[in-house]
Formats: C-alpha cells, structure tokens, sequence
C-alpha cells in the first residue's frame, strides 16, 4: 500500500526538521511506500524555505504545497488531501503534538478495515480550567448538532481513500472540519494517547481563536439556535403579556402607581442585549449563506513542486511549479 502524510504548516520554521526527522525515521521502519505532503499556509517565517529545503534532499517522497496567503488550517487540511495520493492518508500537525510512533498503530488498525482510525488524545498536562470548560463546552454542543463531537478528538487521523474521496467532494466554503470527520461516517474507531506538548514555536489557538472555533462547531451543523430565538421570543411575549395584565388589574383595585424606575431600566437593558444576540446569530447564518453563493476557491497556490490541487481555473493560474 501507499501511505500519504498530509501536514499543514503555519509558522513551524523552528520545528519542521525536527518533525521531518523524526517521521521519516518511523516511516523507514514500515513495510509501507510513502509520502509526506507538506501545506504551507502562507507562513511569514522561513517555513517554505525549510520545506523547500526538505524536498530536494527526499525527492520523490516529498511534495509540498504553499499559499498565496494565509487561508487558515481548515484549506490547508483541503488542499493536502487534494494533494495526497496514498491509498490511505494521515493528518497530523508539524509540532509533534500528533506523535509519529503513532503511525504505526494506525495502520494496524487501518487493515483490519476501519476507513477512519482516529488518535484521541488525553486533557493531561492541560490546565484544569481550560479541561473543564472544554468538558462542558462538548456536553452542550452534543444536544444541539447533527453529528457527535468527541473531546480530546481533533484531526490527527488516519483515513482511507474512501472517506478521503467523500470529504473532498463536499463543496462547502465554510469548513468545520471536526464534524465533517464524524458527517461521513464510514466504519471508525478511535484509541488513546497521552498529550504532547510542543517541541517549539508558539501555539496558534489563542483564546479568540478557540472561542470562534466553538462558534463555528455549535452552528455549523444545525439551526437550532434560530429556533430558540423563535422560543425565546414567544416566552419574552406571553411574559410581557402576563406582566401588562398584572399592571392593569393592580392599576384598576388601587389606583395608578408609578412602575419601579430600577426594573423599567432592567428589563430595557436586558431585552436590548438578547435582541442584539439574537441579531448576531441571524448575521452569522446569513454571512455563511453569503460566502458560500460567492464561490470561490478555499485557497490560491502559490507554489507547488507537484501537481496544484484543481479547484478552479482561477486556483490554477495562481500556483507555480519548482522542480
């Protein structure tokens, strides 16, 4: 069999000899024809300089693709499995978080016929609050897409040309990778490993980040938010109903009185901010609808030293070839 190692790279100049280094000593030892596809994601450091580097000493073994500019991990995981010819392919990250002595489980897996053998990893190491926000961040999530979401599951995977076929045919523009894994089913199973930390460089999951990325998994594969703003704004009404009765039968057995200043204030903040919530996740939904009849390309190339991933004509013309 082939194998193909699909890694997206971002600013992993301090790291990717090493990574390199080390994978291809676990993949010398395999009885496996392989190669390594490196995405560099518009890097501003001397990453494609180094993958440059990487695949003139392993020619044929090596491919690379590079980005006109930063498209973000979500194309650059596209662009590699576009890329990646392996009758099985693996994703993992360059900074040897996704350990490479992992690989060969994967495959030991892989041939007792799972499309996908998905790398769980543990919480150890992380700090307790970041552990327990993202332990409930999954439990409600759960009650609300359309697919299952897994803490500690990300996109160190091993998939067959199977499921690597059916995630490419999906045209989608806005990608939340994660539930597409688990959309398309095929036969999984998953296994444990302990968390690595990273051998170098910075990481790119900064607190904003994380936040917009549970953003996109809550709606990306569902539209219940919009049917509790429906909800909630049938029960804002029947309350507002049932208050305004109560006032007109207090107002007709003792008289008129002046409504609390305190609450009036109160219930105007309150009800503005929901309105604006509400507002925003209508806008997110609506600027999804809008960037997808856009159609474009989830990346540009800009340098290649094999084949360009064919999105379109326009993703063609953009990408160059070294050889």
């Amino acid at each position: 069999m082939k194998l193909s190692v699909v890694v997206p790279c971002y600013d992993e100049e301090e790291v990717i000899g090493r990574f390199d280094e080390e994978i291809r000593g676990v993949l010398g030892r395999l009885a496996v024809e392989y190669e390594l596809c490196y995405v560099d994601d518009g890097s501003t450091d001397g990453t494609l300089h180094r993958i440059r580097t990487l695949a003139q000493q392993h020619r044929p073994t090596t491919r690379y693709v590079s980005f006109s500019r930063n498209f973000g991990k979500e194309a650059a995981m596209l662009a590699g499995l576009k890329e990646a010819g392996g009758d099985a392919v693996i994703l993992m990250d360059a900074d040897l978080q996704h350990p490479p002595q992992l690989i060969e489980k994967m495959l030991d897996l892989y041939q007792l016929g799972h499309d996908q053998v998905i790398a769980r990893r543990s919480r150890e190491g992380d700090k307790p609050l970041r552990s327990m926000v993202s332990k409930l961040y999954y439990r409600a999530v759960n009650k609300w897409v359309d697919v299952e979401l897994t803490d500690g599951v990300g996109d160190f995977r091993l998939l067959s040309r199977t499921a690597v076929d059916a995630l490419v045919s999906l045209p989608e523009y806005n990608r939340f990778s994660k539930g597409l894994f688990s959309w398309i089913g095929f036969d999984t199973v998953t296994f444990d490993y302990r968390n690595a930390q990273r051998e170098g460089g910075r990481t790119k999951w900064r607190f904003g980040a994380l936040v917009n990325y549970g953003i996109d998994g809550m709606i990306s594969f569902n539209s219940r938010p919009l049917r509790v703003a429906i909800y909630t704004g049938l029960s804002l009404a029947g309350l507002a109903a049932a208050y305004a009765l109560w006032i007109i039968g207090a107002a007709v057995a003792g008289g008129i009185t002046a409504p609390g200043y305190v609450t009036l204030v109160a219930i105007i903040v309150g009800l503005g901010g929901l309105q604006m919530v509400m507002l925003g996740l209508i806008g997110e939904y609506i600027g999804r609808i809008y960037y997808e009849t856009k159609r474009r390309p989830h990346f540009l190339v800009k340098e290649t030293n094999g084949t360009a991933p064919t999105h379109t004509p326009t993703a063609r013309v953009a990408g160059r070839t070294r050889r």
